[in-house]
């Protein structure tokens, strides 16, 4: 996935982004501690499990972190 996100000489510019990542990361891309980050995924019901595995859904995250919004 894709979205642009500004124009750089008239050119836009294309951010990829993944929809799954890994809670290392994850806590790494939200700035957040792990325990932190693991705590508010379980909450918002973003965890997968494949395997040995453990993926988080950005969207379901992200969505979910509004509440926090101040």
């Amino acid at each position: 996935m894709s979205k642009v996100v500004g124009f750089l000489e008239g050119q836009a510019e294309k951010v990829m982004y993944k929809k799954y990542v890994s809670l290392n990361e994850g806590a790494e891309l939200y700035s957040l501690g792990m325990t932190t980050f693991r705590k508010l995924v379980e909450e918002a019901g973003a965890v997968y499990k494949v395997n040995k595995r453990v993926l988080v859904n950005t969207v379901e995250f992200e969505e979910n972190l509004q509440k926090y919004r101040m």
